[in-house]
């Protein structure tokens, strides 16, 4: 069977941002089993004592019923170099618990810290994270990513980034860029020059 995930913030013992992680649980369940019955984060996500204090990564996994609940602290993997590396046949709309195929694209990293992957043409996500570029005055995001992460919807509804097609000649013309994810929020990120950047 397939299984989805969502991978969570907790801070300080409360849930960042869940009604966003919600909404992707229901529209995956809907898609994938023709689920209608709404999950609530609130009653699946019971914070233990022991994980109230400070950042905290929480992961749900769930099919058609609930899976598990995992908790463990965060622990950043720096980020500061990127491998270019096309892929052509990846859909990876729905967070997927079976990471094999993003696991073998990242296993051709080379000496870099990440991966950028290339579908098409353009330019998608990272292996863990979305991406926004910056021109020297506004943020922009790829517009045909591999999964629509609940960060990225946040900002673009906030109107923090925009959506911008993106080819891979087009990396060039930006300064920098930053990951972005649940836990990984752009203005806790450093940017990364776009010289980080490998072919």
């Amino acid at each position: 069977m397939c299984l989805l995930f969502e991978t969570i913030r907790i801070n300080n013992g409360l849930l960042v941002y869940p009604e966003w992680h919600e909404a992707r649980m229901n529209l995956s369940r809907r898609e994938l089993w023709d689920l209608h019955e709404p999950l609530l984060l609130s009653e699946i996500v019971q914070v233990p004592e022991e994980w109230k204090t400070g950042l905290v990564q929480c992961n749900v996994t769930y099919g058609p019923e609930m899976k598990s609940v995992v908790f463990k602290p965060y622990v950043k993997r720096p980020v500061r170099s990127l491998k270019l590396i096309e892929y052509n046949n990846i859909d990876y709309h729905l967070k997927r618990a079976d990471r094999s195929i993003l696991d073998d694209l990242f296993s051709r990293k080379g000496g870099c810290d990440e991966i950028i992957i290339i579908r098409q043409g353009f330019i998608t996500d990272t292996s863990i994270s979305n991406l926004i570029f910056f021109d020297g005055k506004n943020w922009v995001t790829p517009n045909i990513p591999l999964l629509n992460g609940t960060c990225r919807q946040r900002l673009l509804k906030e109107g923090k980034i925009s959506e911008m097609e993106i080819r891979v000649e087009d990396i060039w013309q930006f300064s920098g860029l930053k990951l972005i994810n649940a836990m990984r929020f752009p203005e806790e990120e450093a940017m990364i020059p776009v010289s980080n950047v490998s072919l």
